[in-house]
């Protein structure tokens, strides 16, 4: 896709045509035949009217004479009319249709494009963009922006309607086809007056969807502390604020729109006012006949339908171009290098190494600084640190979620920044203290791929201690759960998250906090089997002092550094450990 830049400039003609250009270059097929139809509609149109001068000259004055019209140009005038009445029904069909198509095809193509960008683009990234603004621009603003194809063919071929007309009229008459074009640049005129005054309230109203889908999710997915705290009201209070001032930008467009279209009605009538004052002094003179002033009528009154539908074009023009240019925060985002599959990690549990390893979230101070650690393959290391030391940043960097700002992490001798993302994920799983569960069976939740067996599944959850509590849910592992797992405990979610981790055979596990909601003793069972019935690396966050006893070493972190190592035992003569181990102990009883 071409590349629409967003920036604080008004929307110009150029921007207009970059963005059609662009859409439709993704399905020019459909759209193609769309403007066919158009085509056909606007040709079938002009010869309509021709049809019904040629009636009323033919057929319908004569009727007010002694003789009366001769059969012929009855049967001709009525075939004409039956002709004529399915061309433009068959030209309606195939613009309709086929512009539809290719409003939705564009919409599902650029849904799919988003999907894959947000897929791609680093967590870092994701921790700064609020997940309302993400929905809004995968909803709100692909809608909105492929809006403007629906009109465009009836507005293309409004153009070759015009040439038509202009070729019919100019053949009945000249002066009647100079007042019947007289309005175009009123039109073209009104449009202008309209865009620069739609333009801001559309952008606003943009803006604004995204900021009520942002407090509209917070709200729901925070459902629990909003009940808990009472924060109902005020919660209700602040979506009001932002529906509010969505809804003063939405009738702010309306009061604009409302107006451009009652003088967008007001002129094509105009225009036939003049025709049929014009035309009957001309009538008059002689210049035309009765059927060439009902022509030109006819052919006027069928114009002013186009002209809306150019008009309406014109509306969605400017939201349009606004909706493009606030997807592009998200297409114009630089996507990280793709890194080709090396092959080089060894069997076997893994190594983990970091050597200065530093970090810090956008232009705030440093969370991390100069960590320098090893992990030897096969060991279980539990890493202590009060709140807010970076205990989760380190597990974070360590499986490779995001790169360190300095330093290197390497992954059994291999730097990690050479490993492929399938590579990755493939050799390290990363449990956290928030689990994430799906609405799906408890199967469903731990074989995310369908990849595994019955047994390897029933294996993983036996270690994660999972087993018992899913076989004593209604249907066992085939048990449905409810959104983000709420038909379960915090302890069980854990089990069900540590398991879908285990039944991968990963040969590196970091357990982010991931066995706080489990009772202690459960955990420890759990730990023990980790060491006797998985052969992998385990870096563990521990907080529990049964827990960090039966680790191999304790990496210390405090004030974003590796304040000591060792075992256990060894640090406990380190004041700053004692005392927050103890501090441990204290809460544990």
């Amino acid at each position: 896709m071409s590349r629409f830049r967003a920036d604080d400039r008004r929307v110009q003609p150029s921007d207009a045509w970059r963005l059609i250009r662009e859409q439709i270059a993704l399905h020019p097929g459909p759209f193609a035949i769309s403007v066919f139809g158009a085509v056909l509609y606007a040709g079938a149109t002009v010869v309509s009217a021709e049809v019904l001068g040629y009636v009323t000259d033919s057929v319908i004055y004569p009727s007010y004479v002694a003789d009366g019209p001769t059969p012929d140009p009855v049967l001709w005038g009525a075939a004409a009319i039956v002709a004529v009445v399915a061309l433009r029904s068959a030209g309606v069909v195939a613009r309709r249709y086929f512009a539809g198509m290719t409003a939705e095809r564009v919409q599902a193509t650029f849904r799919r494009t988003l999907t894959d960008r947000y897929l791609r683009l680093p967590i870092s990234w994701h921790q700064r963009m609020p997940t309302g603004q993400l929905l809004a621009h995968a909803d709100n603003d692909t809608e909105k922006m492929a809006e403007v194809l629906h009109p465009l063919p009836f507005s293309l071929g409004t153009f070759f309607l015009a040439a038509f007309s202009a070729v019919s009229l100019l053949l009945v008459d000249v002066v009647l086809a100079a007042v019947a074009f007289s309005v175009f640049p009123a039109l073209i005129l009104l449009n202008r007056v309209y865009s620069s005054r739609v333009e801001r309230p559309a952008a606003a109203a943009q803006e604004e969807v995204g900021r009520t889908s942002a407090i509209a999710h917070e709200s729901f997915d925070g459902a629990l502390i909003v009940k808990t705290l009472g924060r109902a009201d005020a919660e209700v209070e602040r979506f009001g604020v932002a529906a509010h001032r969505l809804r003063e930008h939405r009738v702010e467009i309306g009061y604009i729109r409302a107006l451009f279209e009652a003088v967008l009605d007001m002129l094509p009538n105009i225009g036939i006012v003049l025709v049929i004052v014009v035309g009957a002094l001309r009538v008059d003179a002689g210049a035309v006949t009765r059927g060439d002033l009902v022509q030109v009528a006819a052919l006027f009154t069928v114009l002013a339908f186009p002209m809306r539908v150019l008009g309406f074009f014109l509306e969605t023009v400017p939201p349009s171009v606004v909706s493009r240019q606030r997807l592009n925060l998200v297409l114009d985002e630089q996507l990280p290098a793709p890194v080709p599959s090396s092959g080089v990690l060894p069997e076997g549990p893994l190594a983990v190494r970091a050597s200065a390893v530093g970090y810090q979230y956008d232009d705030d101070v440093e969370v991390l600084t100069g960590i320098d650690f090893t992990i030897e393959p096969g060991e279980i290391v539990a890493l202590v640190g009060s709140t807010g030391a970076g205990k989760s940043t380190l597990c974070s960097l360590v499986a490779g979620l995001m790169p360190p700002s300095v330093g290197s992490i390497t992954l059994g001798g291999v730097e990690l920044a050479d490993l492929s993302d399938r590579e990755r994920t493939d050799a390290v799983a990363l449990v956290f203290q928030e689990t994430f569960l799906f609405g799906a069976s408890v199967t469903g939740n731990i074989d995310l791929d369908g990849a595994y067996t019955a047994d390897e599944i029933r294996e993983a959850a036996a270690v994660a201690r999972a087993a018992g509590f899913i076989d004593r849910l209604p249907n066992g592992f085939d048990t449905v759960l409810g959104e983000r797992g709420v038909t379960l405990s915090g302890g069980q979610r854990q089990r069900v998250a540590l398991a879908r981790a285990l039944v991968r055979k990963p040969r590196l596990l970091i357990l982010d906090d991931a066995t706080s909601a489990v009772d202690p003793k459960i955990e420890q069972e759990i730990l023990a089997r980790l060491r006797s019935r998985l052969h992998t690396t385990t870096l563990v966050v521990a907080q529990r002092v049964a827990t960090i006893g039966l680790a191999d070493r304790v990496l210390f972190l405090a004030d974003g550094r590796i304040a000591a190592a060792g075992t256990h035992d060894e640090l406990m003569t380190n004041a700053d450990y004692r005392a927050l181990v103890m501090a441990y102990e204290l809460a544990g009883t």
